[in-house]
């Protein structure tokens, strides 16, 4: 099994509102891939509450291979989610691993 973890980090927003709006259409689209991938098994996905902390969202997903990490990560409906955050990414980091 594959656990694929990323955080990412926002831009600035102009205010609060914008980005918690922008924050939550990240975790709706990314938890609606659920069903939609076959090939992701779970996924979690946790907006920050710790203000000290850099990052802004930790995405928690699982896979039987490497090949259904890439599957997922070309999949359409990923991609489409991937935009929305590339519009507003300041930063990114990732760790995959075999459990």
């Amino acid at each position: 099994m594959i656990k694929h973890i990323v955080l990412f980090k926002l831009k600035s927003f102009e205010n609060e509102a914008l980005k918690t709006e922008k924050l939550n259409e990240i975790k709706d689209g990314l938890l609606a891939l659920t069903g939609k991938i076959d090939a992701l098994k779970t996924i979690e996905v946790g907006l920050n509450c710790n203000e000290n902390e850099a990052f802004d969202i930790a995405l928690t997903t699982t896979f039987n291979t490497m090949e259904d990490l890439d599957i997922y990560a070309k999949h359409p409906d990923h991609l489409a989610v991937g935009k929305i955050i590339r519009e507003v990414l300041e930063a990114r980091s990732c760790v995959d691993y075999e459990y």
